[in-house]
């Protein structure tokens, strides 16, 4: 379930708000040396200010299809080259942008709780398994089941909040 909660975590960093970050572009992936390669694999990504990334790209000839896999990621963003430093400004989001970007987090969260709830099917499905087997009682098995279902409403709602505090931010002007 934590690995649920991680996984959203990460997705959450690559959501867009009005802020650069960092984690915005590590799912880019770059066409290099005749294979696919993580952006970060082919250069450093710093973030100078609040509306700027930057990527100073190790290999020059690599330049121009970092700025390409940039704008052909999907995010909405417009780099340009400098030498070996691909500056990429974070435009102003709009409110409908904003909009999108907060179903794609419900959508984000959505998945996440589906990841909890089949671990809870996995640890009830163990439990029965035990219990048919002989090796734990009814109540034993009633108690830990109890305790699953205190660990899934636990998490479910850490992920609500998590959730929560990702709409704040995107619709924050």
């Amino acid at each position: 379930m934590d690995g649920a909660v991680e996984v959203l975590r990460k997705e959450f960093a690559g959501l867009r708000t009005g802020r650069a970050s960092a984690s915005l572009l590590e799912p880019v992936v770059v066409d290099a040396y005749g294979s696919s390669a993580p952006i970060t694999q082919v250069g450093t990504i710093g973030v100078p200010e609040p509306r700027m990334l930057t990527v100073q790209v190790w290999d020059k000839s690599l330049v121009k299809a970092v700025e390409k896999s940039i704008r052909d990621a999907g995010l909405g963003l417009n780099p340009q080259a400098d030498g070996q430093l691909v500056r990429v400004p974070i435009p102003p989001l709009n409110e409908e942008r904003r909009g999108e970007l907060t179903k794609v987090a419900g959508k984000y969260t959505e998945q996440a709780r589906v990841s909890v709830r089949n671990v809870r099917r996995d640890g009830m499905d163990g439990l029965k398994r035990l219990e048919k087997d002989g090796v734990i009682s009814q109540d034993e098995h009633r108690h830990h089941s109890t305790e699953i279902q205190a660990l899934t409403d636990e998490t479910i709602r850490r992920i609500d909040e998590m959730l929560h505090h990702k709409e704040k931010e995107i619709m924050q002007v």
